[in-house]
């Protein structure tokens, strides 16, 4: 039975699928037949995203025998839905999203230099998904660092603050030389400061937000026995927002929930973990020279989109690493990655991001058995050395044999091993 319904004019919703409901304390109650939205994406999305539902729907068929099944919701965004409905973002696509609290989407392109707030961004902020987490492992690909097993580590990148809240002022505008006007004029900021051909980029950062994105990464780290929590930051320059968020962040290690959980000096002992702060600086060479020493790294938006793309090459690249943005309840699983138009429409893009973000979604929902099943299928097509092109051409560059298979292919190799 078809069960991928895609978008015709409106979002096709399903009568034989159910949505996801939300209970007061925010946990979810999953019905065995869940309405999933999907978002392909812009450039390679529309290959990516087909290869991972076939995967991920092969994985709950194997584990649960066909008592439990996922319909897929397409939504659109991005320049599918500029084609469609003459908007990037059309209303409909958040409201779906809203009532099915979880989905998933592919890579969405954001011009670069224009005015206009990142698709990404209005997503992450549709229902709140405060906290992007970015699980950063090893699964047997070619890497560029010795020994890549040593990375295991889960960023926590702050999705809620920072720069990406979009409160700019374009160069020359008239509203740009207010703002420049009042800092020079009211706060005693110098003309030195903000020439008149200047641009302004305003970067917030709340108490409350970050704290609950800590906790978030907290808990985390505590229910996954993790040991080492690094609090990053540049705190040391942007004392009123990176410094504030490193000092917050300590402020939550002493909340009652977290006491005797949570130390800050010392070796931690079962059940418990250590929270250090690294500047940011330190931790992009840390991360190279000795990535087995922290287990979960606490940031803020921007530092977390820099930190999680390191990590990610470390392992071989973006396109290896799964991404999901949570809040209280309300998740959206994405593809780490860009949308790559140099490779859209060659059936060469790799899908592993999408596809361990849907092994990840899966987690989520609780249906860890069928989780496990990508993950370990992902890691047997690698041993057998099949994988898209890039994976290939980097087992040869080491001198081992492989297999190039397009994207469908490799997907279809995945799903084989399940």
């Amino acid at each position: 039975m078809e069960r991928v319904f895609a978008w015709s004019g409106k979002a096709v919703i399903p009568q034989e699928g159910q949505f996801i409901k939300l209970r007061e304390d925010k946990s979810l109650e999953v019905p065995n037949n869940p309405i999933i939205p999907y978002i392909e994406g812009d450039g390679i999305g529309p290959e990516i995203a087909p290869a991972m539902i076939m995967v991920v729907n092969k994985a709950v068929e194997k584990a649960y025998g066909g008592s439990r099944a996922i319909y897929w919701v397409e939504l659109l965004a991005g320049d599918k839905a500029e084609e469609k409905t003459g908007e990037r973002m059309p209303k409909e696509t958040l409201e779906v999203l809203k009532e099915a609290i979880v989905a998933i989407k592919g890579p969405l392109g954001t011009p670069v230099g224009k005015g206009g707030k990142s698709l990404n961004a209005i997503l992450r902020q549709s229902m709140d998904f405060y906290s992007a987490i970015r699980p950063v492992y090893w699964l047997g690909q070619p890497s560029p660092i010795p020994n890549p097993e040593r990375v295991n580590v889960a960023v926590f990148r702050e999705n809620s603050d920072d720069v990406y809240m979009a409160i700019e002022f374009m160069p020359r505008d008239e509203k740009t030389q207010k703002v420049r006007k009042f800092l020079i004029e009211e706060m005693g900021v110098s003309e030195y400061a903000l020439p008149e051909d200047c641009g302004i980029t305003v970067k917030p950062m709340s108490e409350w937000k970050t704290k609950r994105h800590v906790r978030k990464a907290l808990r985390y780290a505590l229910e996954n026995n993790k040991k080492v929590v690094a609090v990053v930051g540049k705190g040391n320059i942007m004392k009123a927002t990176e410094g504030a968020f490193m000092n917050w962040a300590f402020e939550v290690a002493k909340e009652p929930e977290f006491e005797g959980k949570v130390i800050t000096e010392g070796e931690p002992k079962d059940g418990q973990v250590l929270m250090v702060k690294v500047i940011t600086d330190q931790m992009l060479m840390q991360l190279v020279l000795k990535p087995e020493a922290y287990d979960v790294i606490i940031t803020q938006n921007l530092n977390g989109d820099y930190i999680s793309d390191l990590a990610s090459a470390l392992v071989g690249g973006p396109g290896f690493v799964p991404s999901g943005n949570i809040g209280d309840g309300y998740a959206l699983f994405e593809s780490t990655h860009g949308t790559a138009y140099d490779i859209a429409g060659k059936g060469i893009a790799n899908p592993l991001s999408l596809t361990l973000s849907g092994a990840m979604m899966l987690e989520y929902l609780g249906w860890k058995e069928a989780a496990q099943l990508i993950y370990d299928a992902v890691k047997r097509a690698i041993e057998d050395k099949v994988g898209t092109p890039d994976i290939a051409n980097g087992f040869k560059k080491m001198g081992i044999s492989a297999k190039a298979l397009s994207t469908i292919d490799f997907a279809k190799a995945i799903a084989e091993r399940i």
